[in-house]
Parts: structure tokens; sequence; C-alpha cells
């Protein structure tokens, strides 16, 4: 019976509360019901306005086949777009893991074992994509890259996808 009491005490609280809520909304004059009705009156207009003949078609602009992307026949894209952006070029001789703790402990003079052997190629990639192998050449005291192996560009996109 306590039980009972207290289900009708919170009830008849939840009751206040919602009645309290509902007149506060009617205050503001913003009830649930407007918002649906304004929807209904926007939906009713559009219609109506799809019925009126004043509606007509925008023209269609007609394209010349010149302007379009060339299926291998035609004229060449223009590549003066893309041809001043900046990209990085660098030359990987190799690389390796190592702890942090051993990193800390090289000075002046220490070795790194690379997973590369002596003679292998190197990778010449470009903003961190393999483009090309390679070899070291000095070209008037500078050092420099011989291109010994060019990759394709369809195995390129192919590494991209990875």
């Amino acid at each position: 019976m306590a039980d009972d009491s207290k289900d009708e005490q919170q009830l008849s609280e939840d009751e206040k509360l919602a009645a309290e809520w509902e007149a506060a909304m009617e205050e503001s004059g913003d009830d649930g019901d407007s918002a649906e009705d304004e929807w209904a009156a926007a939906m009713a207009e559009a219609g109506e306005t799809e019925k009126d003949d004043d509606v007509q078609a925008a023209p269609m602009e007609e394209f010349d086949h010149v302007n379009q992307p060339s299926q291998g026949n035609g004229p060449a894209p223009d590549m003066d777009v893309i041809l001043d952006i900046p990209v990085t070029i660098s030359m990987e001789v190799g690389n390796t893991q190592i702890p942090i703790r051993n990193l800390l402990q090289l000075n002046q003079g220490s070795v790194i074992e690379l997973d590369r052997l002596a003679g292998e190629p190197l990778d010449v990639l470009v903003n961190g994509t393999l483009i090309a192998h390679g070899e070291v050449v000095m070209v008037n005291e500078k050092f420099g890259i011989r291109l010994t192996d060019v990759i394709s560009p369809g195995e390129r996109i192919k590494r991209l996808q990875k």
C-alpha cells in the first residue's frame, strides 16, 4: 500500500510538471502543432507552384567536344595548370627500426645497419610515393642520382590504392 501512495504522489508531481510545461509553451506561443501546420502550408504552397504554367525548364548549355576530356584521340589535357605545383623529391638509401633506448645512445661515429645491401639501388620518392630506383653519382662535386628504373604510372596507382 505504501508503494501505491508513492506512485500516486510521483504521478501527480509528473502531471503538475507536464501542466506547467504546457502552460509555458502556450504563453510563449510555441506549440508543436504550429510547426507541423507551417510545414503543411509550405508543402501545399510548393505543390501549387509546381502546378503553375509559369514554371519553365532551365536552358542547358551546349558544350563543344573540344572542351570535353579527350578519349585518347583528341588534344591532350592542359597540363599547365599543375606544372608549377612544388613537390618534394627524396632518395632513400634504406631504413631500419631500433628501440628508443638505442637511438638515445647514438653519437658521432655510430653506425646504423640498414635493411639494404651495398650496391642495391636507392628508392626515389616524390611526396612519399615511390616513383623510381637509382644509383648515386657525383656531378660537379655534388651528389646526384641516376635513375635506373622508373615505376610505370599504372604500377604507381596500384601502390597508392594499397
